[in-house]
């Protein structure tokens, strides 16, 4: 399950979305994850697919390998889908399961959750599968520069920012690994009630969070061994700057937008 989970990962190319600007891919996501929460019909969300289908295709990664990243996820949509079905009331009456009705209004709201969950874990792997830790860090620092007029500690914001995502497929691999060791010793995780299965989780807790606080203490003493003393004053070795390729992703973007909400 723990190998399903794209988020955080990053997938090396020379495609188009891999050359495009950090800081585009960035305000594109930003865009379309707010463009899927506004659109409100289930036809509308035609769009929103052949978008995404066309970044994928363009971004020659497999789409099995973007998708299979729903996967650990399904129950969390599973469930928003029978809360949105049987408690949302409106419109006619469809059926019934015993005292719980299914009304229009509730199916509906139900299919447009779960494909707004769907659009928002493909988006995001979109901008992580083709988008490096590096890149990701002088993005969020150049769109967060205005704020420095203030003394707000940018750099550092979005290290720790693009550091917690890296982090992510790294401690799920850990995560899987001592769920195996535990298991090979006899741990249990998946018999028992509720109540039995959170105490069963303790043997994995704990080794778990000794693992993440040694891994970042070892980050601290590499960047303190490189010197690293914050983004303020910091150079760059290689300078952002948008192309024509960027300039064209944000009009076929916005076009597409304009289309579906008009």
């Amino acid at each position: 399950m723990f190998n399903d989970i794209t988020i955080g990962q990053y997938f090396p190319g020379n495609s188009v979305i891999h050359r495009l600007d950090p800081r585009s891919k960035l305000i594109l996501t930003l865009a379309f994850i707010i463009w899927v929460f506004v659109l409100n019909e289930i036809w509308h969300y035609i769009f929103p697919a052949i978008y995404i289908c066309t970044v994928i295709m363009l971004s020659g990664i497999s789409a099995r390998y973007y998708f299979k990243g729903i996967k650990p996820l399904w129950h969390i949509i599973v469930l928003t889908l029978v809360i949105n079905i049987f408690f949302t009331k409106g419109g006619p009456v469809l059926f019934n399961i015993g005292p719980l009705e299914v009304t229009q209004a509730g199916l509906n709201q139900a299919i447009l959750i779960a494909l707004r969950l769907v659009f928002l874990i493909v988006g995001a792997s979109v901008l992580t599968l083709t988008t490096s830790p590096v890149q990701l860090t002088d993005g969020i620092e150049r769109l967060m520069s205005p704020l420095q007029a203030i003394n707000f500690p940018v750099g550092e914001l979005a290290m720790m920012m693009t550091i917690a995502l890296r982090f992510i497929p790294t401690l799920l691999e850990e995560t899987d690994r001592i769920m195996k060791a535990q298991m090979a010793r006899g741990a249990d995780f998946d018999t028992g009630n509720i109540l039995d299965k959170a105490k069963s989780m303790v043997p994995l807790l704990v080794p778990l969070f000794i693992s993440a606080f040694r891994r970042a203490d070892d980050l601290a003493l590499a960047m303190e061994a490189r010197c690293y003393r914050g983004g303020k004053g910091r150079t760059k070795f290689k300078m952002l700057k948008f192309s024509r390729l960027d300039y064209g992703a944000a009009i076929f973007t916005a076009a597409i937008i304009i289309i579906s909400v008009v």
